[in-house]
């Protein structure tokens, strides 16, 4: 079947990032892997080949565009290559967004182009020991001063992708005690600069996958945030939080769908190489039928990544309908890449084996963005059930 998602820009785009991963990331990927994360000045390399601006106004920097299809070629690129782009994802998938859609004016002056560079890296501090999915039970305060110039941010986080590198962080805290009737009230979002007095990182937390992406711990103690750094309006920070989660679901849905199609790719050049009994291990019939049957539940993730992608653009993507697109392509890329792995035998249980970091990778895309069982809850209640 022909995809009618991509034109001719993003395929040149597409030739431009697979050269960029063969020369700059394939070489070292191993070094990064081992260390648990990338380099810094990859960024800076990132800023310059003009990936973090593609979304962002000329004014700033950027090209101006809006558009997701260039991150989705990226998704399949890196999938493709088996490397990850250290933390830089939640960079533009998750802060921008908010930047955009927030930020004053004088703030995007002072922000972007230090973002499109790759000079400012952000990262998204939402979620707390002890609270994970249930934003409204943070428990991160920010007070108002006396004279009214600053907040003072007090709490912790964790699980936060970019969190060693970042140079600010986009924080969730309560200005404000929950209401009787509402307990999302009173969350508010600020853009906090991690050089601050009282800001400090905790553990670089040790993941199962995801290896060459800084995920850690934060801590904020009487941490003095200028009110100029508010983002948006304050106690509407929840609001703002759940109108950029159709977004950041369909960004999981395609990486997964991504990293299944990779996992194909992986399998069938193994299986072509590797001989046993005297023969290829793709001239066995289970091996062509697996295969088989992983390409056609691919070929159906594509469909369904690619119509969510679609809609995205259109600015038509419901939150029932990214959570339908991420519950699938998520649960597809689960088996797939575990009947990939199998096909490798033990080798494909080695991390030498992009198989085997796939898998790892791969697992927390059932979990993060909101879990599977999550996503079931919001399509059954679309369902009027």
């Amino acid at each position: 079947m022909r995809r009618t998602v991509f034109n001719e820009d993003h395929e040149a785009f597409r030739e431009t990032i697979r050269a960029f991963i063969e020369a700059e990331v394939v070489p070292v990927y191993d070094e990064w892997f081992a260390a648990g994360q990338a380099p810094r000045d990859f960024y800076h390399k990132l800023g310059e080949l003009g990936i973090f601006g593609i979304n962002v106004p000329e004014e700033f920097g950027g090209a101006g565009l809006d558009t997701h299809k260039f991150e989705a070629v990226l998704y399949e690129e890196t999938a493709r290559a088996g490397v990850q782009f250290g933390g830089s994802g939640v960079h533009v998938l998750l802060a921008l967004p908010y930047i955009k859609m927030l930020a004053s004016d004088e703030q995007k002056k002072r922000y972007l182009p230090k973002f499109v560079s790759g000079e400012e890296m952000w990262a998204l501090a939402m979620t707390e020991p002890g609270t994970g999915s249930d934003v409204a039970g943070m428990k991160t305060t920010a007070k108002l001063s006396e004279d009214g110039t600053h907040y003072v941010l007090n709490g912790a986080k964790t699980f936060i992708t970019g969190g060693v590198h970042a140079d600010r962080v986009i924080v969730c805290a309560r200005t404000s005690a929950p209401s009787a009737e509402d307990r999302r009230f009173g969350i508010s979002l600020f853009a906090v600069d991690t050089k601050s007095e009282g800001y400090s990182i905790g553990r670089k937390l040790d993941k199962l996958g995801l290896r060459t992406s800084d995920t850690a711990e934060l801590a904020f103690v009487d941490v003095k945030v200028p009110v100029e750094d508010l983002l948006g309006e304050e106690g509407k920070g929840f609001y703002y939080l759940g109108h950029n989660l159709a977004s950041e679901r369909w960004g999981i849905a395609f990486g997964a769908y991504a990293q299944a199609k990779a996992a194909v790719r992986f399998a069938q050049q193994y299986v072509t190489d590797r001989t046993v009994f005297g023969k290829p291990v793709a001239h066995f019939q289970n091996t062509k039928f697996e295969l088989a049957a992983c390409q056609a539940e691919v070929d159906a993730a594509e469909a369904v990544a690619d119509r969510a992608l679609e809609a995205l653009d259109a600015g038509e993507l419901t939150p029932a309908e990214a959570a339908s697109a991420k519950l699938f392509c998520t649960e597809v890329a689960h088996r797939v890449i575990d009947r990939c792995l199998q096909l490798h035998g033990g080798y494909g249980y080695m991390n030498e084996y992009p198989i085997a970091r796939l898998y790892a990778d791969n697992r927390v895309n059932r979990i993060y963005g909101g879990t599977s069982e999550i996503m079931k809850s919001i399509i059954a209640k679309s369902m009027g059930l």
